[in-house]
């Protein structure tokens, strides 16, 4: 249990590397690529280049063999100065977790590789118009054909969709049965019939591209089927468990960007004659925004190590680290741009990014509201 409250060696050695990349090649580009819209393909190269594409995948299969923490200060550490570079690791373990809860040795073997390099980003795409938090009542539907699967539908909200040249898909292959009738593929880009649509303009998260995807007649062959037929969302559901801890470490790194800058900016900042930070006020807002973030951070790292542990009460501690973690997140920034005043409002200053940013922690992987429901099913025996 110790490993919950001290980080091991490796953990720490992890956390420093991905800091000094983060201040050395990301914060500095920050500003620019929430400005431009822009996918930071030099941002992207830099995480390959250092193993942290592949930190979640085993060395066997060319990854970086790290565990979740590790991924978990990954993330934390990327989005404490640039949210929208820090959904491309995030990303790159979600598009990755069908393979590998249900891909064959074969398989692995043959997708895993360039995935771990950085050479195809993969994105996951099970949400669609009318399936948000509902995943089960989606639409696209995967239909055999001789040796192979036809895909037809639309998906939405696709996070690196463009950016990203593989496609872990979750569509309907017995549309009549729900749940239990949703299986996964495996589809690139380049296949006949998948085409990219309308990028939505977003409040934040703007250097991170979330695009609708369409199948049109999209033929596959039946060797890109991921696991079994009617498999594929008991691996969507156990993806999250995996998943939503990592968008709460996400979102304690945006809060502590923004208390790192904000209170830098109060001890320099002087009105009546001395610091800002000097009156207790600002001293309170302070304390509780580094108290409240370091409760949503230690819920991420037991989450994190329960994962590790296979643990069986897994659902609930990742819900509920991306629940405190989502609300602290949106709570913190906006405490961040009250403590710069009106500077807190301009472009000039981060934390303006960095509350639009902390914002979409509340909603992807599932809303702050489907988290309450999943942590009370949990508790009340999957009433």
């Amino acid at each position: 249990m110790s490993e919950l409250f001290a980080l091991t060696e490796e953990h720490r050695a992890v956390r420093e590397m991905v800091r000094q990349l983060a201040e050395e090649k990301i914060a500095p580009r920050a500003a620019e690529i929430d400005e431009t819209g822009q996918f930071p393909w030099d941002v992207k190269d830099a995480l390959a280049s250092n193993g942290l594409l592949g930190l979640h995948i085993p060395t066997e299969y060319g990854g970086s063999g790290g565990d979740t923490l590790a991924f978990a200060l990954m993330v934390e550490e990327i989005a404490r100065v640039c949210a929208s570079s820090s959904v491309i690791p995030l990303v790159q373990k979600l598009g990755s977790m069908p393979i590998t809860m249900g891909a064959s040795e074969e398989q692995k073997k043959a997708w895993f590789p360039s995935i771990a390099s950085g050479e195809d980003l993969i994105s996951y795409c099970i949400s669609e118009a009318d399936a948000g938090s509902d995943p089960a009542s989606m639409r696209t539907t995967a239909t055999r054909d001789g040796d192979g699967y036809v895909l037809n539908g639309t998906k939405a909200w696709i996070s690196m969709a463009g950016a990203s040249s593989l496609y872990a898909v979750l569509a309907k292959t017995e549309p009549d049965v729900g749940a239990k009738g949703v299986s996964a593929f495996l589809v690139r880009a380049a296949d006949a019939g998948f085409s990219v649509g309308k990028s939505e303009d977003k409040l934040g998260i703007k250097g991170s591209p979330t695009c609708q995807v369409h199948f049109d007649d999209c033929r596959i062959p039946a060797d890109r089927l991921i696991g079994d037929e009617g498999e594929g969302f008991t691996y969507a559901m156990q993806a999250f468990d995996h998943t939503r801890l990592v968008v709460g470490a996400q979102a304690v790194g945006i809060a502590q960007g923004a208390i790192d800058f904000a209170a830098d900016y109060v001890v320099q900042r002087e009105q009546f004659g001395r610091p800002v930070g000097s009156f207790q006020g600002v001293q309170f807002m302070l304390a509780d925004m580094q108290t409240e973030t370091d409760a949503a951070r230690m819920l991420v790292y037991a989450a994190a190590a329960k994962a590790d542990r296979g643990d069986a009460d897994l659902t609930r501690w990742s819900a509920m680290s991306k629940l405190k973690a989502g609300d602290v997140a949106m709570s913190v920034t906006t405490d961040a741009v009250q403590l710069l005043g009106g500077y807190g409002y301009t472009k000039d200053y981060p934390v303006e990014r960095m509350m639009r940013d902390a914002k979409i922690t509340q909603i992807y992987e599932g809303t702050q509201q489907i988290q309450r429901v999943v942590i009370a099913r949990q508790l009340l025996g999957k009433l």
